[in-house]
């Protein structure tokens, strides 16, 4: 992943897919420029497993963290993406120390 957010490529697609599935887990999320490199996994591997192609971290963040209902919705359009500020953080609480 890049400083932006930017999801990039990653190796061992097939490998990563087939522990995946001896986990027992039917769900995995994969870079959009991975896509390419399922087509090495077997037909009876894939089936019964979602996939979801990323481009940003917010995608993932979305897929992995919010409800099936927000999962659901195609995230990976992010061409001619601005970028945007962080978040403010938080102000620390303050502790006013009264003498006992």
């Amino acid at each position: 992943m890049t400083l932006r957010g930017d999801v990039l490529p990653i190796g061992g697609v097939k490998e990563k897919v087939l522990a995946a599935r001896a986990a027992k887990l039917n769900t995995v999320i994969l870079p959009k420029l991975n896509e390419r490199d399922l087509v090495d996994v077997p037909e009876p591997i894939k089936r019964d497993m979602t996939f979801h192609f990323v481009e940003h971290v917010e995608d993932v963040l979305q897929i992995a963290l919010l409800s099936r209902d927000a999962a659901e919705q195609k995230t990976t359009e992010r061409s001619g993406r601005e970028s945007r500020p962080l978040p403010e953080p938080e102000p620390a609480p303050t502790h006013e120390h009264v003498p006992v």
